[in-house]
């Protein structure tokens, strides 16, 4: 995936583009995406009994430009020690000086429980971004169709408020799968504003019924005939999945085997349990293993890593701290200026064209291919 630049185009491009542009760079100052910012919680709001949205205001009441669906890293100091986690925005980019994320209270999550424990009015945490290329600007067909499970709703969500607040009226078929119907987050809103915009179907089904005894909508799972009854066009829409891994899974299987176009298929790769890197693997016991040098310019510490291994993986051997998230290449918490040298970097949409013509690189997916001098 490439970085998703956000521009101002011309009509015949994806009309939900239009909330994201530049306008803000023209008068106002805005919250610079290549640096870490403050950000200061103004609400807190129980959306069901384990998820919670937290809004926040930028430092200096900037406004933040960002596509729907895209996600930004938070960093708090949990027992001490500074954790960085990725969430999804789950407001609108319509809503530019109030910025949102919906975090399910995951049992053992650090950041989770940290924030359902800490989070409050007034209460301060670092971020970073936004970042992410899973977002409907990517597409500029006329018919939609959203599948979200569990806390996978907030980028579609953020999707779909922006679509309504924009009074664009696209046909949207919004399908969202929960364990019960006590599970389904913001379930009231998304009703609400299926009665605002005509064309927006919102679908919920719920694996049991818990204890609302008086539901009547579906239950079990998602299935090709329970989809085809709600939405008989389903292979002519254009598909955004967000959910469990083993969810996206079978929801791609279940759309392949109707007969729908795999191209027209869009889902969230980004697995924000995750949060550690791989292992690089190692090369065959024949192959030439190339060594390198990494020097730190500020810290003036020096250690050597193998050419196969990532910059990120091998400096956290060498017992060098650095930030990061998400290792896949998404998040840019790891984001570094290279002083001197070159790295291979394979990154998923988490740095942009004018940060690595500046000399900035993610570490977590760049392997170095001479010896390296790095602003750390």
């Amino acid at each position: 995936m490439n970085s998703v630049e956000t521009m101002f185009k011309p009509a015949s491009h994806s009309v939900d583009r239009l909330c994201t542009t530049d306008t803000w760079e023209s008068g106002a100052r805005q919250w610079p995406s290549s640096e870490q910012q403050t950000l200061t919680c103004c609400r807190v709001v129980d959306e069901t009994h384990d998820v919670r949205t937290f809004e926040f205001r930028t430092e200096y009441g900037l406004p933040v430009r960002f596509e729907p669906g895209q996600f930004m890293t938070v960093s708090g100091s949990v027992g001490g020690q500074s954790v960085e986690r990725c969430y999804t925005i789950s407001s609108p980019p319509t809503r530019p000086y109030l910025v949102s994320i919906t975090v399910k209270r995951v049992p053992g999550g650090v950041m989770s429980n940290w924030l359902h424990e800490n989070m409050k009015p007034g209460t301060q945490l670092r971020a970073y971004g936004p970042s992410g290329a899973f977002t409907s600007t990517a597409s500029s067909a006329p018919k939609m169709l959203y599948l979200s499970a569990g806390s996978g709703v907030t980028p579609l969500m953020s999707m779909t408020r922006a679509s309504v607040d924009l009074g664009i009226d696209r046909d949207i078929a919004f399908v969202h799968s929960a364990r019960t119907p006590a599970d389904i987050v913001f379930r009231d809103e998304l009703q609400r504003l299926a009665k605002l915009s005509p064309r927006l179907k919102v679908f919920f089904v719920c694996e049991g019924v818990g204890e609302e005894a008086h539901w009547t909508g579906a239950t079990g799972r998602l299935s090709m005939q329970l989809l085809s009854d709600w939405l008989p066009d389903y292979a002519e829409r254009d598909v955004f999945t967000c959910g469990p891994a083993g969810y996206m899974g079978a929801m791609r299987n279940l759309l392949r085997e109707g007969g729908h176009d795999p191209a027209r298929y869009h889902q969230e790769s980004f697995d924000i349990s995750a949060g550690v890197a791989d292992e690089p693997a190692a090369p065959k016991q024949e192959a030439v293993q190339e060594t390198f040098t990494v020097k730190l310019s500020r810290s003036s510490k020096t250690f050597t890593m193998n050419a196969w291994e990532t910059v990120l993986s091998a400096a956290r051997k060498a017992g060098v701290a650095i930030p990061s998230s998400c290792s896949q290449g998404m998040c840019g918490t790891c984001k570094t200026r290279v002083l001197e040298g070159t790295v291979d970097m394979k990154h998923n949409g988490g740095i942009r064209e004018r940060e690595v013509q500046k000399g900035l690189r993610l570490l977590c997916c760049s392997r170095p291919t001479s010896d390296l001098v790095l602003e750390l």
